[in-house]
This record gives structure tokens, C-alpha cells and sequence, in this order.
């Protein structure tokens, strides 16, 4: 019995996309997510998925806190530079506005909403890393109603990092 099945379910899916920043060792880093999701009501917690070969992974291991940002549709050119680069060989904050925030987390000023985490644990899940969240800072656009950038919008970004 083949994936074809898993395949098909999974094309079915249209998750928000979200740019995960870190902070550690002076070294900053981000990267496009697709894979993200709360994963606790009580207390609140929310999990985001790192690949073991993206450049963020290596920096979020030693990081204390990391910061989710959502992405407005028209912000395809942010996604494309966080999900398209490699951090090994650019600087993908160049340019870009920014604030401190918790625990010294990079957060994308420009983002419609974000928060920073404390990580509470990590959790292996293939060739992807859960680090779970709490959530002790948010922020954003609280006028912004627009449409989010989902997968089905971000699937023309080629990624910085092969898969393996």
C-alpha cells in the first residue's frame, strides 16, 4: 500500500504560513513554517516544526524563547525571503523593520500578528523538530482583517534548504 492516500489528505490542507525567528550564541535566524498549530487549551501552547537541516533549527536549539509571525497575503516577498534563503549564507533581516522583544526575540515589526514563546520542550518528529511554546508576548496589527498568506499561496517559494 503506497501514501497516495496520506499524499491526497495532506494536498487537502492549507495551513497558515509563519515565520519563526530565534535568537542565541549573538546569532540570529528565520525561516517560513508551515507546520505550526496550538496544541493545548489549558494551559495555552502552541507548536511549531523546525527541519533539522534549516539553519533557524541550529540557532532555536540554544534559544530560550522564539517568535511566530503570521504573514498577510501580500507579503509574499517577506515569505519568499525567509522560506527561499538560507541563513548559512545571507542575512535574510537585512533591511527589514524590527523590535526586541521577550527574552530578546527578533520580532518582524511589519508582521499582522505575532507572538514570542518561551520554549517548554522539544519533541522529535521525523526530519522535523517540535519546539513547544508559551506564549508570554504578542502583538500586531489589531486593525489588519485581511486575508493571511496560506501554504496554497506560498507553494512557488523554492526552499533555501533541500528537504535532506
Amino acid at each position: 500500500m503506497g501514501m497516495a492516500g496520506m499524499d491526497a489528505f495532506i494536498g487537502r490542507l492549507d495551513p497558515d504560513m509563519c515565520v519563526v525567528t530565534a535568537v542565541a550564541g549573538g546569532e540570529r535566524a528565520g525561516c517560513l513554517v508551515g507546520f505550526a498549530s496550538q496544541c493545548s487549551i489549558q494551559p495555552v501552547r502552541f507548536v511549531v516544526w523546525l527541519s533539522e537541516v534549516n539553519h533557524t533549527f541550529r540557532v532555536a536549539r540554544d534559544a530560550e524563547v522564539l517568535a511566530v509571525h503570521l504573514l498577510a497575503r501580500d507579503q509574499h516577498g517577506l515569505a519568499e525571503r525567509f522560506g527561499g534563503r538560507t541563513g548559512d549564507r545571507t542575512d535574510k533581516f537585512e533591511g527589514i523593520p524590527l523590535r526586541e522583544g521577550y527574552g530578546g526575540a527578533v520580532v518582524l515589526a511589519d508582521a499582522p500578528a505575532w507572538f514570542v514563546g518561551r520554549i517548554v520542550t522539544r519533541a522529535g518528529g521525523g526530519d522535523h523538530i517540535g519546539f513547544v511554546l508559551d506564549p508570554v508576548e504578542w502583538g500586531g496589527d489589531e486593525t489588519y482583517d485581511g486575508p493571511l498568506l496560506r501554504l496554497s499561496g506560498a507553494h512557488t517559494i523554492k526552499p533555501g534548504h533541500p528537504v535532506d
